[in-house]
């Protein structure tokens, strides 16, 4: 099993573009902080490189910014490559197949009517009192 989840905060501005055959498809990285303190006291934090495609990609390109929360659910995918020097490098990308925005509405700069909806925090409605006897089962 190959499943990854991440909640953290951009470190940057997200980067839409688009494959040769027009696909699209968004990369930017988060910073998750580990759960525990290092002898000094202080927690020490990860970087990870997110990639994302299709319709998510373009909602992540036009909606996320630097410093947003966001929840990020994939798997992970390693790939090497040759630097300019020559040298083989291998990488570690987290391939998401959902990303939840947990930034609120409000709290984002440049805020625009069009946000998606999974941006704004919703009260739960309140449940009515239901007698036993009112029970199908």
């Amino acid at each position: 099993m190959n499943k990854v989840i991440l909640v953290g905060n951009l470190t940057r501005d997200p980067e839409l573009s688009e494959t040769p055959n027009g696909v699209a498809v968004c990369r930017f990285s988060i910073a998750v902080s580990r759960d525990y303190a290092n002898s000094d006291g202080t927690r020490e934090t990860d970087f990870f490189n997110i990639t994302v495609w299709r319709g998510r990609a373009e909602n992540c390109g036009k909606y996320l910014k630097k410093g947003n929360k966001v929840a990020v659910v994939g798997s992970l995918q390693n790939r090497s490559y040759e630097d300019k020097d020559g040298i083989k490098r291998n990488v570690t990308d987290v391939v998401a197949s959902e990303v939840e925005f947990l930034t609120p509405k409000s709290a984002q700069s440049g805020d625009s009517d069009d946000a998606p909806a999974s941006t704004v925090r919703r009260e739960r409605p309140q449940l009515e009192a239901i007698d036993d006897n009112q029970l199908p089962f």
